[in-house]
């Protein structure tokens, strides 16, 4: 994922509502949201490469979503970092033994951030921080820098959900998701990957001959611990490929 917007909210009927596309290489072969064979209680889409993935729900209210952190000067990794979702997903370890696990293999991924919870927390973890953080309820922001680093796209699709909290419909987070204006020059941010590139990256939803938002997904978790998943997924220049409907 590159963009994951959501609230939390503990205690009200609909206590997480989130918002996130997924950004990769339109080459790199992936499976669209569905229920996982090998485990039956997670629900998620796949990359076909490294056999992990970028968001998904599991058993017990688990959910948990990852974004990379943009460093064109980081080394290469060892790990593919969407075995950290599937990781959480499919097992069974609370969210603090999981979490100490994470940050005790950081160094095995490249650069990322982790957004781990269940019925009753929600937790994020940047790679280049020492602790993970319970978060308090409210609306958040991540893209690939820090939690709520204020980047054009961010703070448009935080006010755009902000917007749509009275009444959250799968297709009203959709929409906020499928924004293609890009930010002005002088609100880009400075990631070292070139003015123009960082053009294409600013906006929430991006399409190009090669790169671009591959999913969108909107989640609705209910109190009785019922999720409502919908996930449209594209190809190159922003192509509507499908769209995937799961009420679990």
């Amino acid at each position: 994922m590159c963009l994951i917007v959501c609230a939390w909210r503990p205690g009200h009927a609909q206590p997480l509502i989130v918002a996130a596309n997924r950004d990769e290489f339109y080459a790199r072969p992936s499976l669209p949201l569905a229920q996982w064979p090998q485990a039956p209680h997670v629900y998620a889409g796949r990359h076909l490469e490294a056999g992990g993935t970028w968001l998904g729900v599991g058993a017990n209210g688990r959910f948990a979503a990852l974004t990379n952190i943009r460093d064109p000067l980081q080394p290469p990794a060892r790990k593919s970092r969407g075995e950290l979702v599937a990781q959480f997903l499919s097992g069974d370890m609370s969210i603090d033994d999981y979490l100490s696990d994470v940050v005790a293999r950081t160094l095995e991924y490249a650069g990322f951030n982790l957004l781990i919870g269940n019925a009753n927390e929600l937790w994020h973890f940047n790679a280049r921080e020492t602790e993970a953080v319970m978060l308090k309820p409210g609306v958040y922001g991540l893209s690939n820098a820090g939690l709520d680093t204020p980047w054009p796209k961010v703070l448009k699709a935080k006010a755009a959900l902000s917007e749509v909290l009275g009444d959250p419909q799968p297709q009203a987070l959709l929409a906020l998701l499928s924004d293609p204006q890009t930010a002005p020059l002088a609100e880009l941010p400075d990631t070292g990957v070139g003015q123009a590139t960082e053009t294409l990256l600013s906006s929430v939803f991006i399409k190009s001959p090669t790169y671009g938002t591959r999913a969108s997904t909107a989640l609705i978790v209910q109190a009785d611990g019922g999720r409502h998943m919908v996930e449209r997924s594209f190809g190159p220049y922003g192509g509507h490929l499908g769209e995937v409907e799961i009420k679990i």
